[in-house]
């Protein structure tokens, strides 16, 4: 029995963060309902990598975190559609929206009026910015957030940036948090027999991204400079080598140690890191030449092979093709799918000894179970 079997969750979400929250909980086993305008779906079904696929409203943005899932159709400003959802609430655990703040409550469909329905409900609502505070009402994507943030500010190099990071990193990181919440909600009402209103903004999430960096400016307001592919210590950082990139790890004081050793410059070792900090520049030299004298997969398996992180800059192709990844399970693969063929999709960052995540059903077409569902709700409900 997979955590979350007999958890019943109400999606009314789209685009990214919404949608990988109530996945994470789907591959676990829930019972995930996505709810869609008939003529305005999520937005994702639209977009990806294959037009064909947009055209028909299965983009892979959409595939990629809709597994798992049933599809209902519902527009939430007619009166009998928004009924209907409220009496599919009332078998629900879970109720999870990503509309601009206080959308809901205009239509009546806020906390206060589903928990009247269902007091054991947890309601999380999704925002850029959260449901209060002077930019409560304003709308973001991810790159916005990375902008709003300081993320931006960051990332690049000295000579470029600011630069957006090429994953919608908050989007993914905003799901994942909202997943962990829910899943913490839901613990709590085990024990407390309350429901729980959740506020997830993505700006929050951002900053919690940037934590050490946030505390070192809370600190002595030092702003994070953009290091491209260096770091303040030499060793920790990318070279060229005879034909690639090598990212280099050798982060503490015992790494660059066995580094300066392996490499035959053990002169080149410091006992602090203020003394490496003082002869980066010097150290940079060294490397880059060094480096230049094995090709990228040649240095990352003789520095792995001794224990000094180390890997050459790969493609996602390349990272796929890797047989580790297959190890993992990271990635699932959808067979003989009407009409879409074969295709993978991520699955989960973890894996359980037993009855941990797993896929059972394809991303369904547009309100492929609206008739399913409307059925299961002539029966008498459940007592929750």
């Amino acid at each position: 029995m997979r955590p979350f079997e007999g958890v019943r969750v109400i999606d009314v979400t789209h685009v990214l963060a919404g949608p990988f929250a109530t996945y994470q909980l789907a591959v676990l086993g829930a019972d995930v309902i996505k709810v869609e305008h008939p003529d305005e779906p999520d937005q994702s079904r639209s977009n990806g990598t294959d037009k064909a696929l947009n055209d028909r409203n299965m983009g892979t943005a959409f595939l990629t975190q809709a597994s798992n899932k049933r599809s209902i159709t519902l527009d939430l400003k007619n009166e009998a559609d928004r009924a209907f959802l409220k009496k599919l609430v009332a078998t629900a655990d879970v109720f999870v929206e990503n509309y601009r703040p206080g959308a809901f409550e205009a239509l009546g469909l806020g906390y206060e009026a589903l928990s009247a329905i269902n007091p054991r409900l947890i309601y999380a609502s999704f925002s850029a910015f959260g449901q209060q505070g002077p930019r409560g009402e304003q709308t973001a994507y991810d790159h916005v957030i990375q902008a709003t943030s300081g993320i931006m500010a960051m990332t690049g190099t000295s000579d470029v940036h600011p630069v957006k990071l090429g994953s919608p990193v908050v989007d993914y990181s905003t799901g994942m948090t909202g997943a962990f919440a829910l899943s913490a909600a839901l613990f709590q009402r085990e024990r407390t027999g309350r429901g729980q209103r959740i506020d997830m903004a993505m700006l929050d999430v951002a900053m919690i991204l940037m934590s050490s960096l946030l505390t070192g400016y809370l600190r002595n307001g030092t702003h994070p400079k953009p290091h491209g592919n260096r770091h303040p210590h030499a060793t920790n950082g990318a070279f060229q080598t005879k034909d690639g990139l090598v990212m280099l790890g050798a982060s503490n004081l015992r790494q660059q140690r066995r580094l300066w050793t392996l490499l035959g410059r053990p002169d080149m070792i410091k006992r602090t890191n203020d003394a490496r900090d003082a002869d980066h520049v010097r150290e940079i030299a060294v490397l880059s030449e060094i480096m230049m004298t094995r090709t990228a997969d040649e240095w990352e398996a003789f520095l792995q092979a001794r224990h000094v992180p180390a890997a050459r800059v790969r493609t996602m192709g390349e990272a796929v093709a890797d047989p580790q990844m297959a190890v993992r399970g990271v990635i699932h693969r959808h067979a003989n799918v009407d009409g879409i063929g074969d295709f993978g999709v991520p699955l989960a960052a973890f894996k359980f000894a037993h009855d941990g995540p797993r896929i059972d059903t394809p991303p369904p077409a547009l309100g492929a179970h609206n008739d399913e569902i409307r059925r299961e709700l002539e029966a008498p409900l459940p007592r929750r």
